[in-house]
């Protein structure tokens, strides 16, 4: 059966790609150790939707491996090798504060994180399909000069502008403010694209921002939009 390992695979978009692909008869490895707990604490934790999947989905294994332990990914990618025809990566510490707070924690899981992965699949399935989830925020602070009109209810981009539709990879990653975490991003966004040109491998990247979902562990440092609906719902105050 062919076999597709997904990272942070409890979080929003790795149980969404999960289920997706566990539809589509794919035998799925997900890879998860609910760092995100780790992070931001009891209530950003994913386990919950970690046993949904293992109790509902009968071709979902669970693996709890930190993507930095290098050794643990090993076993898990040589038990399969070739038949792994997709890696979805979409672990990551995803905050900007909780980056400033520990810099080398935060590029180790990003960075190093996303090499290991690279490596992994170069070295068992070179001709699998690699995605990664990067974020918009590999921009920095270069949206900010984009030209805005006023509106009645918002401000929107001079429609005759060339992004007035949204942000492509045209738009320069450099000599611009990221924040840590972007930074940490940067350097994962930019290996990943290497190891397509440089090994031929089939990598692709997607530059997300704002994203959330019903799988969403939202909390106060990340997952926002999630994380206001949870205040609305339990009538807690939300701090602007």
């Amino acid at each position: 059966m062919d076999v597709v390992i997904i990272t942070g695979s409890a979080g929003l978009i790795g149980s969404e790609a999960a289920k997706f692909f566990h539809e589509k008869g794919l035998f799925v490895v997900g890879i998860d150790n609910d760092l995100r707990k780790t992070f931001f604490g009891d209530e950003a934790s994913t386990l919950w939707n970690q046993k949904y999947l293992v109790d509902n989905y009968a071709n979902y294994h669970h693996e709890s491996i930190d993507i930095r332990d290098l050794s643990s990914l090993d076993t898990v990618f040589n038990k399969y090798q070739t038949d792994i025809k997709l890696v979805i990566h979409t672990a990551a510490q995803p905050s900007h504060d909780w980056a400033a707070n520990d810099p080398i924690m935060d590029f180790t899981v990003n960075a190093n994180g996303t090499l290991n992965l690279l490596e992994m699949s170069r070295k068992y399935c070179p001709e699998s399909v690699f995605i990664f989830t990067s974020t918009n925020k590999v921009y920095g602070d270069t949206p900010n000069s984009l030209p805005l009109i006023e509106e009645e209810k918002r401000w929107e981009i001079d429609p005759e502008h060339p992004y007035r539709d949204g942000i492509d990879e045209s738009m320069s990653i450099d000599q611009s403010k990221h924040s840590l975490f972007g930074a940490s991003k940067v350097a994962a966004d930019v290996l990943v694209q290497e190891y397509g040109k440089y090994f031929d491998m089939k990598t692709h990247v997607f530059r997300g921002g704002c994203l959330t979902g019903p799988a969403h562990s939202g909390t106060k440092l990340h997952g926002f939009l999630a994380y206001l609906m949870r205040c609305t719902i339990e009538n807690n105050d939300y701090s602007i």
